[in-house]
């Protein structure tokens, strides 16, 4: 590349960045929903080729949609971008289809509405494939995080949907307890002995009230116990699958099965997170500036992902616990004036690129090749 000489400095330009539009050679925008999905083909240069709408059903509607791009496009899968809205969601099935057979699948940009201008599904498609053509190649949100992200992703979700489940369960059977003279000691909160105990109760010679209030309790116990034991299943799964994708992740201190299965769900795969800034951004982990005047200092970022934040903060209390080296620092940071809120928040923001550089080491990005 020539340089450019001013006096004695020689000053390189920057290279000029890599967009879709000069790698691709069409770009096919999908704008999902629950029954439908919109799909439009556009070549290079940002003219439409063709628009259609197809169901959603795997073989009547993103088969033909399969076979449609195909025909629009003459069959080039390297040559071809699907860059599709919701691919986390209603375009989850869709994505995974299209990526099967080879072509690379990506998350569309989210669309800028302009006042004035009229919406539909069709142009909803347009507006996803023409926002990706200018998009640089290093900026593109690919989905293929593999078999062993969805089953992260489904374990980590149903697993918030028992512990929900449980301590309803569990918060209606100590009312009971507390408010029926059923035998059972629950001023405090109910221990494990204590809800296996009340799930074997049996039938009892009583007024109708109280054992009408037994047997919910009994119930309620034993859902209590079945929920505990499908938990501990859930958990079993996710440190099966994690030490077997990053076991680096559970060796690292104060990281667990469950911590480390919401960092992966999130992280995905390499390239998906393009920055340890970034990771910071969607953990919620990055501080925000709060000084004014003499006052110099920042405070906790509420936004992000709180499922991650959630998972990073238990991470840095157990450390705060057990980690000799994490104890040090909070006693050096408190000696120097600051609060413990402000250690975490502190320790966060480390962890996050600690995790963020580790998971990258231990899985190098591959870029694909694709032809121009």
């Amino acid at each position: 590349m020539p340089s450019v000489t001013n006096n004695s400095a020689t000053i390189t330009p920057a290279p000029t960045p890599v967009t879709v539009a000069r790698t691709y050679r069409f770009v096919v925008g999908v704008d999902t929903h629950a029954a439908t999905h919109s799909y439009a083909v556009l070549d290079s240069a940002g003219a439409l080729l063709d628009e259609q709408t197809f169901p959603t059903t795997t073989t009547t509607g993103i088969g033909r949609a399969r076979e449609w791009i195909g025909r629009r496009t003459g069959g080039d899968l390297d040559g071809v971008l699907i860059a599709a809205e919701g691919t986390g969601s209603y375009g989850a099935v869709l994505a995974e289809a299209l990526a099967e057979v080879g072509y690379r699948v990506v998350e569309a940009p989210t669309p800028r509405r302009d006042r004035g201008r009229g919406k539909t599904d069709a142009m909803d498609a347009v507006t996803a494939a023409r926002n990706t053509l200018t998009m640089r190649l290093d900026r593109l949100r690919d989905r293929r995080g593999g078999q062993d992200q969805v089953v992260l992703q489904v374990l980590t979700t149903a697993r918030e949907q028992l512990n929900a489940e449980r301590l309803r369960a569990l918060n209606a059977l100590t009312s009971l307890a507390r408010s029926h003279d059923l035998g059972i000691d629950a001023r405090r909160a109910l221990t494990g002995p204590q809800v296996r105990q009340i799930a074997a109760w049996r039938r009892r010679n009583e007024p109708l009230g109280t054992a009408t209030a037994r047997a919910e309790a009994v119930r309620l116990a034993g859902r209590v116990v079945q929920l505990d034991d499908e938990l501990k299943s859930n958990r079993e799964q996710l440190t099966a699958i994690v030490a077997d994708r990053t076991p680096q992740l559970l060796g690292m201190p104060g990281v667990g099965a469950i911590t480390a299965a919401v960092v992966l769900c999130v992280w995905s795969h390499p390239g998906r997170v393009r920055s340890e800034d970034a990771m910071a951004q969607i953990a919620g982990t990055c501080p925000i500036p709060a000084s004014s005047g003499n006052t110099v200092r920042h405070r906790l970022n509420r936004g992000g992902d709180r499922r991650l934040n959630w998972a990073l903060n238990t991470i840095v209390l157990t450390r705060m616990r057990d980690d000799a080296e994490t104890r040090d620092y909070v006693t050096r940071r408190t000696a120097e004036g600051k609060t413990r809120r402000e250690i975490r928040r502190c320790l966060k923001r480390y962890t996050t690129r600690q995790i963020y550089r580790m998971l990258n080491a231990a899985h190098p990005l591959e870029e694909p090749g694709r032809a121009a």
